[in-house]
C-alpha cells in the first residue's frame, strides 16, 4: 500500500459541531484481512493538524472549541502506526505535523510483523494526554497460528517539542524480554512535563504486559519524568531537553535491559532529591558532553542512579 496524506486544517460542517473526535485522526494499519501480511509501504504524512481536544465545527462560525475538562481522557486524536499490524510499516515518513490536546505519537507492532524505516520530524505538540512518544514491540500475536514475534527497527525521531504533557506518564520505548526495539536515533528533542512525581512513583517496577493491547496507559505510573527506555538495542540520543514544570523526584531517563545506548548534550530539570538516569542491566553505556553530568562509560551497569 502507498499512500501520501497532505493537509493543513479540515472543516466540517455546524451540524458536526457536537460529535466527539473520540478517535485516533489518522491511523494506517495492516491487518489480515488479504489473507496473507501485506506491508503498509511508501506512507508520507505531512503539514497535518492533529487533536482531540476540540469539538467537530469550523472556525468561521465559531463552533472549533475545546472540550471541557470532563473529557481530557478522552481525547485521542493522534497519528498512530498499529494497532492492527500483522502485515507491518515500512519506509514512512511523518513530518511538519502538529499535534494538540491528544495522545502523542504511537508506533506500534504486537501481532508478529516488521516496522522499520520511520522517520518523524519536525513536529509541534502541546498539552498532549499520554506518552508524547510510544514504541512498543509486543507479543499479543493475534493473528496466523505460529507467526514469529515482529520486529521494530531503524527509527529516527528529530527536530520534536513537545509542552505541557501529563505527569504520569512519559515517552516510552519499549520492547519484551528477548525481543528488543532495534537502531533508534533520537536527535534535537525538547520534552516539557507538568511533573510532580514522587519518591514512590520513582520505585515504581511497571509489569511487561507482553500479551496486552499496546497502550501508554498500560504499565500505569511510570517511574520517569522523561524517557522511560526498556529492551532495547542500539539506541542514540544525542541534544535532547526534559524539563519538569513541578519539582519530580523521578529520574529522566529510565534506562533497563539496554545494549548500546549513547547520550549526548543531555539537559534534564532533576531536583536535588532525584537523578539524571536510573541504569538497571545497561551494557555499552556512554554519556558525555552534558551539562551538570559527569562524562562516564559503563560496559555494564548493574543497578545504579547517576
Amino acid at each position: 500500500m502507498e499512500w501520501t496524506l497532505t493537509a493543513a486544517a479540515m472543516f466540517a460542517s455546524p451540524t458536526a459541531a457536537l460529535i466527539p473526535p473520540w478517535d485516533d485522526a489518522i491511523c494506517p494499519k495492516s491487518s489480515f484481512a488479504l489473507g496473507y501480511p501485506r506491508a503498509t509501504d511508501k506512507v508520507t504524512i505531512s503539514n497535518c493538524y492533529v487533536t482531540g481536544g476540540y469539538q467537530l465545527g469550523t472556525m468561521l462560525d465559531g463552533t472549533f472549541k475545546r472540550f471541557g475538562l470532563e473529557f481530557e481522557h478522552h481525547a485521542t486524536g493522534r497519528i498512530k502506526c498499529g494497532t492492527e499490524s500483522n502485515g507491518g510499516f515500512k519506509n514512512i515518513t511523518i513530518s511538519n505535523c502538529v499535534f494538540e490536546s491528544c495522545r502523542g505519537f504511537a508506533l506500534e507492532t504486537v501481532d508478529g510483523a516488521a516496522v522499520e524505516d520511520i522517520t518523524f520530524v519536525g513536529i509541534t505538540m502541546r498539552d498532549i494526554r499520554n506518552a508524547p512518544l510510544f514504541l512498543r514491540l509486543g507479543s499479543r500475536m493475534r493473528g496466523p497460528k505460529g507467526a514469529p514475534v515482529g520486529s521494530l527497527k531503524r527509527v529516527l525521531i528529530s527536530n520534536v517539542t513537545s509542552y505541557g504533557a501529563l505527569p504520569e506518564l512519559c515517552s516510552i520505548i519499549s520492547g519484551v524480554p528477548e525481543h528488543y526495539v532495534e537502531d533508534i536515533k533520537i536527535n534535537d528533542v525538547y520534552f516539557h512535563q507538568l511533573g510532580g512525581g514522587t519518591k514512590d512513583m520513582a520505585e515504581l517496577q511497571p509489569p511487561e504486559k507482553e500479551n496486552e493491547y499496546p497502550e501508554p496507559t498500560m504499565f500505569g505510573t511510570l517511574p520517569s519524568n522523561g524517557f522511560f527506555l526498556r529492551h532495547i538495542k542500539n539506541l542514540e540520543m544525542s541534544n535532547i531537553g526534559v524539563a519538569t514544570e513541578q519539582t519530580d523526584l523521578r529520574s529522566a531517563f529510565w534506562v533497563h535491559d539496554v545494549d548500546g545506548a549513547d547520550f549526548f548534550r543531555v539537559k534534564t530539570g532533576v531536583g536535588a532529591s532525584s537523578r539524571n538516569f536510573f541504569l538497571s542491566q545497561v551494557r555499552d553505556f556512554r554519556v558525555f558532553g552534558s551539562r551538570g553530568i559527569k562524562d562516564i562509560y559503563l560496559e555494564n551497569s548493574g543497578l545504579q542512579k547517576l
